[in-house]
């Protein structure tokens, strides 16, 4: 085996050159690694700012079409529906001629009695008119239909008591008064105003619910039955300031709200917050007072630590 002998001069040249250069190396790739380390660590956010709106707390409930007085044409004879032009949905007046019936003796003996004495003026003709004025909701009997007196022949609804009923929780009560606006929308989008007159005198057993008469001022003609939605407001504020729901972190409890609040360019801190009115997109925020200097990340905030390292980008 061969011995490999370093000389004095050897030794000095290691020692000031190559480790020197090692050192430097080493010290540069852990510099590196750590700046690489630092970029990873931020994380893209986007942010938003405090703002003064007009915020409104409210509840959607379903009310339905209704016509609460109907007028149910009866038969007044025994006998045979003549001839008639009213179809289901027609437009009638008060006084207007609905039905027209034959007694069954007159179907049976009156053309006899004609022959004999053609003065003798005998049509067994009985005429029923309408009480009120509205539209055919119902038809029970067409011409030619043998009718009992009594029996049902249509129903009249009257189109000036058509009003929604709404179901309000009674727990709700409390938010709703009479001669207060309620806005209607209906399937499709379209809303209507609408006016609320009374309110029902019983609570459904099951659901806790009471009816609330909603009167409306619309022309157009909205069938019976249509669910709308009536939007009942708890409480509104003329200046809130708020800020975006996706803004807004929880606890799993939802007894703890924070925010992500930048306290410079690449920083955040967890600001505890108190929430105030909440709507569908906005929420109140009561304290902290924020700044519209303020900035407050909106989206890339969940699971950040209480000082989390941000890059903001662009939304």
């Amino acid at each position: 085996m061969k011995k490999i002998k370093l000389s004095f001069n050897s030794l000095i040249y290691f020692g000031l050159v190559v480790c020197p250069l090692l050192i430097f190396s080493c010290s540069s790739n852990d510099k590196s690694d750590d700046e690489d380390a630092k970029v990873v660590s931020q994380t893209p956010v986007t942010v938003t700012q405090i703002a003064d709106t007009i915020l409104a707390d409210y509840i959607d409930l379903n009310a339905t079409s209704v016509t609460l007085q109907k007028n149910y044409v009866k038969s007044n004879a025994n006998g045979y529906l003549q001839e008639t032009n009213l179809l289901p949905g027609q437009n009638v007046t008060k006084g207007e001629l609905l039905f027209t019936i034959k007694t069954k003796e007159a179907q049976s003996i009156g053309n006899s009695i004609a022959k004999l004495d053609t003065s003798f003026k005998f049509s067994g003709l009985n005429k029923i008119k309408a009480t009120q004025s509205g539209y055919i909701s119902q038809l029970s009997h067409h011409a030619g239909d043998y009718i009992a007196d009594g029996d049902p022949l249509a129903v009249i609804s009257d189109r000036s008591s058509f009003v929604f009923i709404m179901q309000l929780p009674y727990e709700l009560k409390r938010y709703v008064k009479t001669g207060q606006n309620v806005k209607l929308t209906l399937p499709g989008g379209k809303a209507i105003n609408g006016l609320v007159k009374s309110f029902m005198p019983t609570v459904d057993t099951v659901a806790q619910t009471q009816g609330v008469v909603i009167k409306i001022n619309n022309t157009d003609q909205i069938p019976e039955n249509l669910v709308a939605k009536a939007r009942i407001i708890k409480a509104s504020k003329n200046h809130a300031f708020t800020l975006p729901k996706a803004a807004i972190l929880a606890n799993e409890t939802q007894t703890e709200f924070w925010v992500m609040k930048l306290i410079n360019a690449t920083t955040a801190v967890k600001v505890v917050i108190k929430e105030g009115i909440i709507s569908d997109e906005q929420v109140e925020i009561l304290s902290p007072k924020f700044t519209s200097n303020d900035k407050i990340i909106l989206t890339g905030n969940y699971g950040l630590p209480d000082t989390a390292k941000i890059k903001i980008v662009a939304p």
